[in-house]
């Protein structure tokens, strides 16, 4: 098997047809036999903690993750190699997206949804996409919009930071050409497959600073960029980062460039065009205070049903336990499918098995809710990767063949729990 992008829906779809997994989801209902979920990771040339798709995958495997989900920035050519990694492992692919929106009347009115810094901005995820190899004309007129909105506010940060590197005496190339070569070379990646995000930037300029800058003379030099102090160990590569984007890169500060984001309608559409379940990242406590869309839960479940989006996901490294369990089994109750995962989305090459704040252990009962949500995620990207409708439609319409939200996810776990039993077993047949 290559690992083309065109190969990735293979991997999983080849393990029969619905009709005959369905067949054994009736024989054989979903149990709660335990395995390892994460089903949100960012993988390169994404930013992200690790140096390839296979370092992810043989992490994860040798953390007892079974399965495993990506959910990349507007480009998908990297989930061939993740797919294949993930077959030789035995691991089950997800595919998956994760778009930054907007929405208008809430920004108006100073709600912030789920990035506590900017009301009215919004991240959503699609699950289980299966139509991104090749995506659809209307998806890749909206990718390549975004890319386009994206590529241009990178270029702007640079040149800002770059001269005001410069004025502090540290030379440094911060142009798109550099950084996208950058990284290129660091996960042997093609420069197509590279959307560079802030993270690319804040690390191209932590690498110049450290490059030029003796160890001795960067809290200083930090300092004197920042105006302010620099709190960061002056070989910490991650917190340096951080201080970057905190300090010159947000709203407000040196290098700052508004961002251009697509209307949340649109994201919604290129989630169901992509094939994929519409997903609500729930930040919590991960915000002080907690932010107005999702506070108290009950208010987040109203928000979120009336976008039309039908499951949620966590990020436990974020949350307490009791806070978490709380969103969690609340949305689950109203028919939501919950699911977790870590995102990976920094240098820090955190645990693959979700953990929460401090690195508490999940509590037991979300675990199980988590691994429910990978078998109803893996079960619709079965049946859309065979040209059947799955837990939602193209249009984000419910199947009309069930009583309820737990008639339905009940099903879909079933199924999810036989297409996943069925594509590890197919290795060895």
């Amino acid at each position: 098997m290559s690992d083309s992008p065109s190969d990735a829906m293979r991997v999983v779809a080849d393990v029969g047809t619905p009709e005959e997994l369905w067949a054994l989801a009736r024989q054989r209902p979903a149990t709660a036999a335990a395995f390892g979920v994460n089903a949100h990771v960012h993988l390169p040339p994404n930013f992200s903690a690790f140096r390839d798709a296979a370092q992810a995958v043989e992490l994860a495997a040798a953390q007892g993750v079974a399965v495993l989900g990506a959910s990349n920035y507007y480009d998908f050519r990297v989930y061939g190699e993740f797919a294949a990694c993930a077959r030789r492992c035995d691991m089950f692919p997800l595919f998956g997206v994760e778009i930054i929106a907007w929405i208008d009347r809430l920004a108006a009115a100073g709600v912030k949804i789920n990035d506590p810094g900017n009301p009215g901005k919004m991240y959503v995820c699609g699950k289980g996409i299966a139509r991104f190899s090749p995506p659809s004309a209307a998806a890749q007129e909206v990718l390549d919009r975004i890319r386009s909105n994206d590529t241009e506010r990178m270029a702007r940060m640079g040149e800002k930071l770059a001269a005001l590197l410069a004025r502090h005496g540290v030379r440094a190339d911060l142009s798109t050409a550099a950084i996208v070569e950058g990284v290129v070379r660091r996960h042997g990646c093609s420069r197509e497959s590279v959307c560079l995000q802030e993270r690319h930037v804040a690390q191209a300029c932590q690498e110049a600073i450290f490059k030029t800058v003796p160890v001795a003379e960067r809290s200083a030099t930090l300092a004197a960029l920042f105006g302010a102090p620099s709190k960061a160990a002056p070989l910490d590569v991650a917190a340096v980062q951080n201080e970057i984007r905190g300090h010159l890169m947000k709203a407000g500060k040196p290098a700052f460039v508004e961002e251009t984001f697509i209307p949340f309608e649109q994201a919604r559409g290129l989630v169901l065009e992509l094939g994929g379940m519409p997903c609500y990242p729930v930040l919590a406590d991960g915000a002080s205070p907690v932010c107005g869309f999702e506070d108290p839960v009950e208010t987040l479940i109203d928000h979120v049903k009336s976008l039309g989006l039908c499951c949620v996901e966590l990020i436990p490294i974020r949350n307490k336990p009791d806070v978490l369990a709380r969103y969690a089994a609340a949305c689950r109750r109203a028919g939501l499918v919950v699911m977790g995962g870590t995102e990976h989305n920094t240098p820090d090459l955190l645990p693959l098995e979700p953990t929460c704040l401090g690195g508490v252990p999940v509590p037991e009962d979300v675990k199980e809710l988590f691994r429910e949500g990978a078998r109803v995620a893996a079960a619709h990207q079965f049946l859309t990767g065979h040209g059947r409708d799955g837990f939602v439609n193209r249009a984000g319409e419910k199947p009309p063949a069930y009583a309820s939200d737990e008639d339905r996810i009940a099903a879909f776990s079933s199924l999810g729990a036989a297409v996943i039993e069925k594509y590890v077993r197919a290795k060895s047949e």
